[in-house]
């Protein structure tokens, strides 16, 4: 995807984990930066303490966050489907845990509720009603386990424990997560009982404000991309008065 931005922009700016090996140094217009997009605005989130019992959650139930695959998209594996349903039953099966689950749209909100209906009556499997802010359902569950995207590298910034059942390609910044140890992978139906660990997460008080570094970085690129404009408008422009 790397080709498809560079061969269609003046200026490209992306984290420097998708090129650990210092490649594209040559390259003045291609600007890196520490950390991921998601370290810039995750640190400066403010937790909402009504989640939980706005969704029927009590402060003694463990809460898991579930986002199934993306079935519909161009880079789906069936495997994912597997992991997902082995993920759904693998929980309902703990007494202790209470699962918020977040379909990606209404077909597949249709079909989960349709398979597992005794789950949702009985709000082992919750479906919330009303759009939830994801970065607070995140901060107040005790892990999540997800298809992969948005919501995977916005709980390891948080530092909430997240696991991906995400059977695709597997991409440098879910690699550097995982190498990391902010990112467990999910690789097969055994991995369930052998990896997942559900236990309550001892979140601290506020978000943790790390990665700093990021939201700088990515602001000094942006001021070197306007030096380098200015410079260059300016060269254009005296060379037409000339």
């Amino acid at each position: 995807y790397t080709t498809l931005f560079r061969s269609n922009s003046t200026w490209t700016m992306m984290p420097e984990v998708l090129y650990p090996n210092g490649g594209r140094n040559d390259d003045e217009r291609a600007l890196k930066y520490p950390g991921l997009k998601e370290d810039v605005y995750v640190p400066r989130f403010c937790p909402d303490p009504t989640l939980r019992s706005k969704l029927g959650v009590s402060d003694e139930d463990l809460m898991v966050t579930v986002r199934p695959p993306a079935s519909e998209a161009h880079y789906h594996n069936p495997k994912s489907d597997d992991l997902f349903h082995a993920v759904i039953e693998f929980l309902a099966q703990k007494p202790e845990v209470r699962t918020v689950l977040l379909p990606r749209n209404e077909r597949q909100a249709i079909s989960i509720k349709n398979e597992w209906p005794e789950l949702i009556k009985s709000g082992k499997l919750i479906i919330p009603e009303h759009v939830v802010d994801g970065l607070n359902l995140l901060w107040f569950s005790d892990l999540a386990i997800s298809g992969g995207g948005t919501m995977n590298r916005e709980a390891a910034a948080l530092g909430v424990p997240v696991y991906s059942i995400f059977r695709g390609a597997i991409g440098r910044v879910d690699r550097y997560l995982s190498e990391s140890g902010r990112l467990v992978l999910l690789e097969k139906v055994d991995d369930l009982s052998s990896k997942i660990s559900l236990r309550r997460w001892e979140r601290p008080k506020v978000p943790a404000r790390t990665q700093a570094d990021t939201l700088h970085a990515i602001v000094g690129n942006l001021v070197s991309i306007l030096h380098h404009e200015v410079a260059d408008l300016a060269q254009v422009t005296g060379s037409r008065s000339e």
